[in-house]
Parts: C-alpha cells; structure tokens; sequence
C-alpha cells in the first residue's frame, strides 16, 4: 500500500486537505474501474438533458434578431425544442451569433465566448456572423465569427428564417447526442 496517499491529515490546512482528498478519490476511482462505469451510466443521462435544455446567449446584431425573435413566438415556439433564451453568458451553453461582427466589437464578443462555462457551443445565424455577409470586404467587418472563435453550428440565410433557426437547433441537439458530452466523471 502507498502510504503517500495518507500524510498526517492534522497538520493540512483546509485547502491542502481538499486537494489531498480529491486526489485520494480520483486515484481509487481510477484503479478500481468505477470512473469508467460512472461515466458509462451517466453519459447518456447528461447527453439527453443538455441536448434537449438548451440556454443561448442571444447576441442579436442585425435583422437575423428579429428573425430570432419570432422563433420565439407562439407560431413558432423555439421553447418545445429546448430552447430557453438567457442574458447572462454564466447561465448559457450556446453563444447565438446573428449579424456583422465588427473588429470593435471582436475582443467583447471573445470574452462572451470565454465567460460561458463548459461544455458550450457557438451557432452563427445569417450571411454576416457567417462570412460578413454584404460588407465582407470592409475594412472593419470581421469575415465570419469562425475566425476567432469556434463555430459549431451554421444557419445560412439573409436573414435566416425562424424555421432555419429551429432546424439549426435540432442540428445541435444531434450534435450533442453524437458527442455525448457532460459526463459526470471527466478524464
């Protein structure tokens, strides 16, 4: 037995003696084999319920958030699929990307991007967040949202249509069930 795994845990400091236990577990987890039977279980679990509750950040900058708008309504209800809108990049895995990005704006939209905790995915809606849309070639208008951050999901359109945006969805949704992703146990 390794008796580095048990130090004088009277002498740690609360800190030290939650790394010291993490470490204990994650070590016993992975020799006995239980990590992998955890993840075996609970992988489908949490593939179902990311894919079918879906939190996008809504980043409307142009026409295609209107479009986005009236996904929402009651014709079109973009909720029966999972699709429930959030203001805070902290309670959202989907970064929704609509209109002309331009390279003021580039470093904000990054820092979204980066505040939306993992698992997450980016979905650009329209001609612009796509590749710039009619002022590709403009000295300030950044050529797609794929340039500086990763884009998992393309919805083309100008605008995109409401119907296009809910299909997009139900692509990520496929997306996410392939990728199972959301384990309870990472590696």
């Amino acid at each position: 037995m390794d008796l580095s795994l048990f130090p004088n845990a009277i002498a740690m400091t609360a800190d030290e003696f939650k790394s010291w236990s993490r470490e204990v577990v994650d070590e016993l987890s992975r020799s006995s084999g239980i990590k992998r039977l955890v993840d075996k279980a609970t992988a489908p679990i949490w593939s179902w319920a990311q894919r079918n509750s879906l939190h996008p950040l809504h980043f409307g900058i142009a026409c295609c958030a209107l479009e986005m708008a009236a996904a929402s309504a009651p014709r079109f209800d973009a909720e029966r699929v999972g699709v429930v809108y959030r203001s805070s990049p902290r309670q959202t895995d989907v970064l929704l990307v609509n209109g002309w990005v331009t390279k003021k704006l580039r470093p904000a939209l990054r820092r979204l991007y980066e505040e939306i905790p993992d698992p997450k995915w980016v979905v650009a809606m329209g001609e612009c967040a796509i590749s710039g849309g009619p002022w590709y070639d403009s000295y300030n208008v950044v050529q797609g949202v794929d340039t500086f951050i990763p884009v998992d999901i393309y919805i083309p359109g100008c605008p995109s249509r409401p119907e296009a945006m809910i299909d997009g969805f139900l692509k990520l949704q496929e997306k996410i069930k392939v990728e199972q992703q959301g384990t309870f146990l990472d590696d």
